[in-house]
């Protein structure tokens, strides 16, 4: 599925950037109001700080940043709290009191305070859900159709588990607030704690599901409305998503009570921010209303990281915990995101495209009859077996390999180490790691390699091999289920393979990721402070929201009017509109424009003045691309960014490739491309010079005309027109880019060029 892509600021609001925007109704109605905290450490140059919580399945984690610098200052973790009767909420407050004081932080310097939450997940996987009435409406035309559509079977949660929501419908005509209120009392007593509201168009006039909501909360029930979820057509999709949202919506709003109260206990005045599944974050009013944007917020959380503490354009990221790992894609600075099924049904909430496999850093070997059966899935926490790679090496005097079940159901094949104190150790795809080296001092996964090597001498033995080779066929078998899905992201996403990274996350980072960059030819990095990037992830994440809507051939205003929607959600959320980038992408097939918004919280402190110079910036790009600084120059730049070119020595001129990176003033790469050509003009000229240098780089071959890969730079903000196919589009596109703008400003135009590897 191709996909148009432009982005542009919002508008400007003339004020100081420590101002902070609430919206007193809808649209452009804004009220401005100086936040006088924000003001006074601007003035004063004290410190301000950024709280980031990420819940685990294991740890819930807390990091102390510093606004300005982007430092971790503080840490602090405790086990997740699932069993308390608080929930996940309690071990929230737990670590953030915990690092404010171990910091010495006033609390009144917080300025912002976000966390991840697995709660919406586990509540649908454990099927720990509210029962769920639907009342569907429609006028008498479309009555049949829309009685069925809006009739919800049952939803398979997990094995046992189903959410089956109850029914009622009420036509247009006879629909006032008496026959809603007799709807909702009906579904009532028959046991539904929540009820949806939908209809069949509710995306033009939502004034039938608002008739259901007043008649709802008249009775003291939770409502939610499907034009709230999504505004996209599809009648079924919407009410299943809705059904889903109200599911949880009571145990995750008694979960934002008890947090929100807890925060403003300690003192902080920042809005407490929650992560969404697509990788920004909203207030936790809007989380109250829609819960199940939270879904998936886990490994959005370690995206967010890579995007804003490690500024990666480009790669494919690895969050390698104890058990799976999540494996994604960032492309031109985006975290790839599509709808997410739940029970094996499509929904309208957006989420990342995460792809997970059962291996991980703590992942145990299987073998039987002397030979190795698999790797995984059980853990060694699963298990409740300590990793032999932190052991001392002489625990293992004599040890013996014992063959037992993690779990009752499990197969009888995984190993242990039998040491001669009684003790038992598992061998993990860590301690093979750090056998063959790869899990290097400073990495999370380093432990004692000579115990590593201890603990695995009679494994080997068992496999008629020496130790190395035992501990190379164990990670060649754990890599092995992360290449084929490697190569599917990248054929999937049409990624430039010579300029792709692997970013490794996680505290089992170093176990996995540099085994398999080199078994695929790939480089890879690993995150500074890997353990923790979920919880800097969380803590730099922007605000976000999404605006969908299906409109075929789109029209220059079209665009303008979804653009503008977008933003005014988005500072509705809590982002300050003058820090707001919206992107437009277009999907010719389905006739559906999306638009999303992300701004920087309203509660910013100060922005970044420390600005990057040339030499910085070329040899930023020199790194990324793998040639000396001396090879590449800047060709063009507009007012916040520059753009670098490299020449790869070594080629014939026929083979020669001009690799690209833009980068921002911050040091980001906001755009890398393995070939291109770079041009300049004014935005008067934008126009004419976007068809002169489009048609320059269409190429044909036997299949046809091959359209580039066009992107424009404008100040910091980049319009990807990439996967357009057709100049007149394109030119639509970019005429509502260039509007408003001063004549004179400079205009970076990059074509793509050549087959992406």
């Amino acid at each position: 599925m191709n996909k148009q892509r432009i982005g542009r600021t919002g508008v400007a609001c003339p004020v100081l950037s420590t101002a902070a925007f609430r919206p007193q109704g809808h649209g452009d109605k804004y009220r401005c109001r100086v936040n006088e905290r924000a003001a006074q450490a601007e003035l004063m140059d004290s410190k301000a700080y950024r709280i980031g919580i990420d819940v685990g399945g294991t740890f819930t984690k807390a990091v102390l940043i510093e606004n300005d610098t982007r430092d971790v200052v503080g840490r602090y973790s405790v086990l997740t709290t699932h069993a308390d009767e608080r929930g996940v909420a309690k071990g929230v407050v737990d670590v953030f009191r915990t690092v404010l004081a171990r910091s010495g932080v006033d609390p009144r310097d917080v300025i912002f305070l976000a966390h991840s939450t697995t709660q919406a997940t586990n509540a649908l996987l454990e099927g720990d859900v509210a029962p769920v009435g639907v009342i569907g409406t429609a006028d008498t035309q479309q009555a049949a159709l829309a009685r069925s559509q809006s009739r919800i079977g049952e939803i398979e949660l997990a094995p046992g588990r189903s959410l089956r929501p109850g029914h009622r419908f009420v036509a247009t005509e006879t629909l006032n607030g008496h026959t809603a209120r007799a709807a909702v009392e009906e579904l009532r007593a028959e046991g539904m704690h929540v009820i949806v509201a939908t209809s069949a168009f509710s995306v033009d006039d939502n004034s039938g599901e608002e008739t259901i909501r007043q008649a709802a909360a008249s009775l003291g029930m939770a409502v939610t409305c499907g034009h709230e979820i999504s505004k996209l057509y599809g009648l079924t999709i919407r009410t299943r998503t809705a059904v889903i949202n109200a599911s949880i919506l009571p145990r995750m709003i008694d979960t934002a009570t008890m947090t929100e109260a807890s925060v403003r206990e300690a003192g902080i005045q920042a809005p407490l921010m929650i992560m969404r599944g697509d990788g920004g974050v909203m207030d936790i009013q809007e989380m109250r209303r829609r819960p199940a944007m939270t879904m998936l917020s886990g490994p959005a959380a370690s995206v967010a990281g890579a995007l804003m503490h490690l500024r990666i354009s480009d790669g494919l990221y690895f969050e390698v915990g104890g058990t799976s790992t999540n494996i994604g894609v960032i492309r031109n600075g985006k975290p790839t995101v599509k709808h997410a099924r739940v029970g094996g049904h499509e929904t309208y909430v957006n989420s990342l495209d995460v792809r997970v496999i059962g291996i991980a850093g703590g992942s145990m070997v299987r073998a039987k009859d002397g030979k190795l059966v698999d790797i995984g899935p059980r853990s060694a926490h699963i298990a409740g077996l300590p990793y032999a790679a932190f052991a001392d090496p002489a625990v293992f005097a004599g040890a013996r390999v014992e063959l037992f079940r993690p779990k009752p159901d499990d197969p009888d094949d995984y190993v242990a180490i039998r040491c001669a104190d009684g003790s038992r150790y598992a061998i993990t795809t860590t301690c093979v790691a750090n056998v063959l080296g790869y899990a290097k001092p400073g990495l999370h996964a380093h432990g004692n390699p000579a115990a590593a090597r201890a603990a695995m001498a009679p494994l080997a033995a068992m496999f008629g091999c020496s130790v190395v080779e035992a501990a190379r066929l164990i990670l060649e078998c754990a890599c092995g289920k992360a290449v084929p899905v490697v190569e599917q992201l990248i054929a999937e996403y049409g990624l430039d393979r010579d300029q792709a990274v692997l970013v490794g996350e996680g505290g089992g980072a170093g176990a996995l990721i540099p085994f398999t960059a080199e078994r695929m030819g790939l480089r890879h990095t690993i995150s500074k402070d890997a353990e923790i990037i979920s919880s800097i992830g969380v803590a730099l994440a922007l605000v976000r929201e999404v605006v969908e809507r299906v409109i075929p051939d789109p029209q220059p205003e079209e665009i303008r009017a979804i653009r503008r929607e977008a933003l005014d959600a988005v500072v509705r959320l809590g982002a300050a509109a003058e820090t707001v980038e919206v992107i437009i992408e277009i999907d010719p097939h389905a006739q559906r424009v999306r638009a999303i918004a992300m701004g920087a919280s309203e509660m910013r402190a100060r922005t970044h003045t420390s600005l990057l110079g040339e030499e910085a910036a070329r040899a930023i790009a020199a790194t990324s691309i793998g040639v000396p600084v001396e090879a590449t120059r800047v060709v063009a730049a507009t007012d916040r960014m520059r753009v670098i070119q490299a020449v790869v020595a070594g080629q014939p001129p026929a083979k020669q490739r001009h690799p690209v990176r833009a980068v921002d003033l911050e040091g980001a790469i906001r755009l890398q491309r393995g070939d291109a050509r770079v041009t300049k003009s004014s935005s008067e000229l934008g126009l004419e010079t976007l068809s002169r240098f489009w048609t320059e780089n269409t190429a044909q071959d036997g299949n046809g005309v091959i359209a580039p890969d066009m992107f424009i730079v404008i100040g910091t903000h980049i319009v990807d027109l990439s996967g357009i196919g057709a100049l007149d589009r394109a030119l639509a596109i970019a005429r509502t880019e260039v509007e408003g703008l001063a004549p004179d400003t400079t205009l970076v135009f990059i074509a793509a060029t050549g087959r992406r590897r």
